[in-house]
């Protein structure tokens, strides 16, 4: 939906995760996701590195912190990486913005700032997206 609102074509995208693995406590008929330690990212990076020399994108949308850490090796803080490229060593550019299970998370103004930024990153990264395919 919000891909979609910011121009965005979910079928033109490739998708993947930093991990590749879930962690999750039951409780009762739910499974609550955990988020993974640093360490659970950065065994899984090689095969981030190879799916990404496989597909060659211009442009990657790390989805939350630990998408970011997979990509870029280090921890980030989503406020101050948003809203602008971070260049890989492939050549491609990285933009980073929050998780949309962190949106969930959220109440009241909280939710609906964060909400607005989001989709303000996803817009950005449609408008650029457009700029590389020229």
């Amino acid at each position: 939906m919000h891909l979609e609102r910011a121009g965005i074509d979910r079928r033109a995208a490739y998708v993947t995760n930093a991990v590749k693995h879930f962690k999750y406590v039951q409780r009762g008929k739910q499974r609550l996701h955990q988020s993974p330690t640093a360490k659970e990212i950065d065994l899984c990076r090689w095969w981030n590195e190879a799916e990404r020399a496989i597909v060659k994108p211009r442009l990657v949308l790390a989805l939350g912190a630990s998408a970011a850490r997979g990509l870029l090796g280090k921890t980030v803080s989503i406020a101050q990486a948003r809203g602008k490229p971070h260049p890989l060593p492939d050549g491609g550019e990285l933009w980073i913005t929050a998780h949309p299970s962190y949106l969930l998370r959220l109440r009241d103004a909280a939710r609906d700032e964060q909400e607005r930024l989001f989709q303000a990153d996803l817009t950005v990264v449609a408008e650029r997206l457009a700029e590389l395919a020229g």
